[in-house]
């Protein structure tokens, strides 16, 4: 199976989810063509209601715990609950390029 699709699946079975993206950004990294190991991550849930960032990071974190020890380098969480997400106007932001690895080097 592939990565994006055993994130969005464990997500999918973990939260009840009112919208979710997972967005392969590996391709912004300095990493083998074809990889996953850089993740977008979107999720408007109301299982986030009265729950604090940290928390939510934290909760995320937990489901996807095997990804992590397996290839999944990092995500970028973008966690909302639907009230949080109809007040946003321009949706979650853009994520930074990759200043790491040999893309950093001519610095």
């Amino acid at each position: 199976m592939h990565v994006q699709k055993l994130i969005e699946d464990t997500l999918a079975a973990s939260f009840d989810v009112i919208h979710l993206e997972v967005l392969n950004e590996s391709h912004m990294h300095s990493v083998p063509p074809n990889s996953e190991t850089h993740f977008k991550v979107i999720l408007i849930s109301n299982d986030f209601n009265g729950v604090r960032k940290v928390a939510r990071h934290q909760q995320i974190y937990k489901v996807l715990d095997d990804a992590m020890k397996n290839g999944v380098h990092a995500l970028a969480l973008h966690l909302y609950n639907e009230e949080e997400w109809q007040s946003k106007t321009e949706g979650a932001p853009a994520s930074p390029n990759c200043m790491g690895g040999s893309k950093g080097d001519n610095l």
